[in-house]
């Protein structure tokens, strides 16, 4: 049986404050958004269900999950980054970290980067800023998500490749980035279960 995913958008991170932040490279999360992962622990109602922790390797998301999902952690379960679900654009701020950064900068956390190929923040190939890649990286997402072994899974992820993982285009025109009021705000929430055939 294929696992409930709560997808989770990031909380603020310094690029969401301007679009002036948006040559900042991986920017890291906002004092705001510290709080808003703090606010999310409280109110998320199914921690003790969660059997794993998937994220974006962006630096927001990592932290939006540790900060988050420190219940989970706490008792175990493991985090791990999935590079399939990275921001869909190729702008400084939507581009990853070097793994041998992300490995240095999370080195104490319990964040498993097994899955990050050296070329994963590169944004050629098949991780393009490119309606099909894009597609085609959130098929492989929802194929590897459903064949997994658990039952209740958190993705942490970003407002524009959640309306692809989900194929749910409310309040965002695509390609466009335009959000309106039913696109994913940070840090909301949403439960989903799959389809047989992703």
């Amino acid at each position: 049986m294929a696992p409930i995913i709560h997808l989770v958008r990031h909380a603020q991170a310094v690029h969401n404050l301007t679009t002036l932040n948006h040559g900042m490279h991986d920017p890291a999360l906002t004092p705001l958004g510290e709080n808003q992962c703090l606010a999310l622990q409280s109110k998320f109602p199914h921690h003790d269900s969660i059997d794993l922790l998937v994220c974006s390797p962006l630096q927001r998301t990592i932290q939006t999950t540790l900060l988050a999902f420190d219940p989970e952690i706490s008792r175990g379960v493991q985090c791990i980054a999935l590079p399939e679900v990275q921001e869909t654009s190729d702008l400084p701020c939507d581009t990853g970290s070097n793994l041998a950064k992300l490995k240095d900068m999370f080195k104490d956390k319990p964040v498993d980067l097994t899955l990050l190929p050296e070329d994963w923040d590169s944004k050629v190939g098949k991780w393009a800023p490119e309606q099909e890649a894009i597609e085609r990286r959130c098929r492989d997402a929802r194929q590897w998500l459903k064949t997994r072994g658990e039952k209740a899974i958190v993705v942490v992820t970003h407002g524009g490749l959640l309306h692809y993982l989900t194929e749910d285009w409310a309040g965002c025109e695509k390609l466009q980035g335009e959000e309106k009021p039913e696109a994913f705000k940070q840090d909301c929430v949403r439960k989903y279960s799959q389809e047989p055939d992703v």
